[in-house]
């Protein structure tokens, strides 16, 4: 029954990274051409969420999506979901309509076919120079100010400890929520890390539930407000998923 077990997994997993370098592979000329220039991002979303939602679906998973509050069309937001899951990634993409980009760690790039698109429309942080952590920060700044909304990971990091329900948030994404006076969407990934985590052997098929909580208006605030609303968020959040392990 083990052997059974694990080449469920060994396929299974295969299969999801076949489908990640194969799909971005059959689109190559198309990316390479709407990556050109950040006026073309808006295409490049739109592929991006029918590539996520492509993934998922080859998976067999199912996004389950609880509103609290709905998001506006055409309006910037600063998303915060906690970070447990490569596909949290394809998640994000599948929920949200409106374009964003993602501020992700620099390590991705060097994915092969995968990272070559990262770099060219994600912002790329390396947590081990302040350097970076600054160009980050003017980078988010202009996109926000383009228009376009900004997805982070507050975490910084998938935990590696298995028994951390939510590791602690940095403070880029609310210094920049405040920043730009822009609402910041706290959301809560449930099953990412059941369904599809770093181990390899684990996981499967079926729902990822994903709740998108009560807004956190961001207007009149300044940056002595930060702590505050970072423990807000986080406190939200790590509620949600620790209610949510005691139900199970």
């Amino acid at each position: 029954m083990k052997f059974f077990k694990y080449l469920f997994y060994i396929v299974w997993r295969c299969w999801f990274y076949g489908w990640v370098l194969l799909s971005i592979v059959a689109i190559f000329p198309v990316l390479i051409v709407v990556t050109s220039t950040e006026k073309l991002y808006p295409a490049f979303f739109r592929i991006a969420r029918a590539w996520g939602k492509t993934i998922l679906f080859v998976m067999g998973f199912k996004v389950v999506i609880t509103k609290n509050q709905s998001i506006e069309k055409d309006k910037s937001y600063m998303f915060c979901p906690n970070h447990t899951s490569m596909i949290d990634i394809m998640v994000m993409l599948s929920m949200a309509k409106n374009p964003f980009v993602f501020v992700g760690k620099i390590e991705l790039a060097k994915i092969p076919v995968f990272g070559f698109f990262y770099k060219r429309t994600c912002i790329l942080v390396d947590r081990n120079s302040s350097k970076s952590r600054k160009a980050v920060f003017d980078e988010a700044r202009r996109r926000l100010g383009n228009g376009l909304s900004v997805c982070i990971f507050p975490e910084g990091l998938v935990p590696s400890d298995e028994s951390i329900i939510l590791s602690e948030f940095k403070n880029g994404a609310f210094r920049l929520a405040i920043e730009h006076q822009i609402p910041i969407v706290p959301l809560t990934f449930y099953d990412c890390k059941k369904r599809f985590s770093y181990t390899f052997f684990s996981g499967g098929p079926g729902k990822l539930r994903v709740k998108i909580h009560d807004f956190i208006n961001t207007e009149g605030l300044t940056v002595k407000d930060n702590n505050i609303i970072k423990k807000e968020i986080f406190d939200i959040i790590y509620k949600e998923l620790s209610t949510d392990l005691k139900q199970q």
